[in-house]
């Protein structure tokens, strides 16, 4: 059987657990070793270089760790895969490791507020030239694209306002002007997209969120091509933000159950958005699934499913947003997102506290926002929950 026909839901179980496992073990043992010892010097060699497969040192590779990157590199249809200590150490270093003082690299005003801060404040200091366009203006974005950049750095959907750009297009054009095209899949998962398949170079997942689905560990990856996931690894390997084996034990355990909690959560964030779309309380939603939302028709041509975060303004602003999380009974004031438990919170302790008010405005993100990342419960309940606080904003 051809494993490129084989679903996301059972490569999510057995990719990168094909082969036996010491003394029969059924799942994934855990090395909690630092270093790997070799009876032959030549072997030992050879394995330190590359001229055979094996592990020397946790820091740079380990057993456990291996398997979850293949499970990746599967799910995204990648030539190779690495990992990271977080989803942050993700981002960072994919950036640092391909760029250079005098690169330029292009992204969007609507990406998670830690990786706007290595965008306005980080990169700046270190002499690489950073633009940031308007997330749903395509014309823009490829008219900057044609000035010429190293990188194009894209989120889709976006955190924490939910919109999509045109994967497809902007990989098209940055690859005909040489720039590599990466792009945060967290919000949506390998479940519900796949950027490589839509022209991308680079896919980045803070694992913490969907694929690890359970906030209990911290995880980042990139997948992409070996050459560039190799000048990742090596930046990585020697900037020393290597992931734990007991850590990717838990992403790999978590992630046999990444379709089923991914279906769930598309199911409820759609439910419940219909839902918010009609209480008077609520001025705005905002999620690819809604037939409303300004980015539905890419995200339906780009996407299998439009995934569980959503986020709607109130009305009455951010005491309206103090009166409805208080008052809710099924959630975690929490910042995080694609755990089985519902969580929720407001940008200001979320997505963008690394940002203040005046940051945030500038970014197109109001006070009175909510972002809601829906678990896998039951949407009647969900939807109950939030109609009796709703109902008790003063608007």
């Amino acid at each position: 059987m051809s494993k490129s026909s084989v679903n996301h839901g059972t490569q999510s179980v057995w990719a990168g657990e094909l082969q036996p496992f010491p003394h029969g073990s059924h799942t994934v043992p855990i090395f909690s070793t630092v270093t790997f010892a070799y009876d032959d010097l030549q072997a030992w060699h050879d394995t330190s270089t590359g001229k055979q497969p094996g592990h020397i040192y946790s820091r740079n590779s380990n057993p456990t760790v291996s398997v979850l990157e293949e499970k990746v590199r599967v799910l995204e249809r990648a030539e190779a895969a690495t990992s990271f200590s977080s989803g942050m150490a993700a981002i960072s270093n994919t950036l640092f490791a391909l760029l250079k003082p005098g690169d330029r690299v292009l992204s969007i005003k609507d990406s998670y507020g830690g990786t706007s801060k290595i965008f306005l404040e980080f990169l700046p200091k270190f002499g690489i030239d950073v633009v940031l366009c308007d997330t749903e203006d395509h014309e823009q974005i490829e008219s900057e694209i044609r000035k010429g950049f190293k990188l194009v750095y894209l989120e889709s959907p976006t955190n924490p306002t939910l919109k999509v750009i045109d994967i497809q297009r902007i990989a098209r054009i940055a690859k005909e002007f040489d720039a590599i095209t990466a792009v945060d899949n967290t919000f949506a998962s390998p479940i519900n997209q796949n950027p490589i398949e839509l022209g991308a170079d680079l896919v980045i997942h803070s694992a913490t969120k969907y694929l690890g689905g359970h906030s209990d560990t911290l995880c980042g990856l990139v997948c992409g091509s070996k050459e560039l996931v190799n000048q990742i690894f090596l930046f990585r390997e020697i900037n020393g933000a290597s992931l734990h084996p007991e850590t990717a034990y838990h992403v790999i355990r978590g992630m046999k159950t990444l379709e089923l909690r991914v279906l769930r959560q598309n199911e409820n964030a759609m439910h419940i958005s219909r839902y918010l779309e009609q209480h008077p309380a609520v001025s705005a939603v905002y999620y690819p699934g809604l037939e409303s939302n300004t980015g539905h028709t890419i995200a339906k041509k780009q996407m299998r499913g439009f995934g569980g975060v959503l986020s709607f303004e109130l009305k009455g602003g951010y005491s309206s947003v103090e009166t409805l999380l208080h008052n809710l009974t099924f959630l975690h004031l929490a910042a995080s997102l694609g755990s089985v438990s519902t969580l929720a919170g407001p940008p200001r302790t979320t997505s963008h506290v690394e940002l203040n008010e005046e940051q945030r405005a500038g970014l197109g993100i109001p006070e009175s926002l909510v972002r809601y990342s829906a678990g896998i419960e039951n949407a009647e309940d969900l939807i109950a929950d939030l109609d009796q606080a709703l109902n008790l904003i003063k608007y």
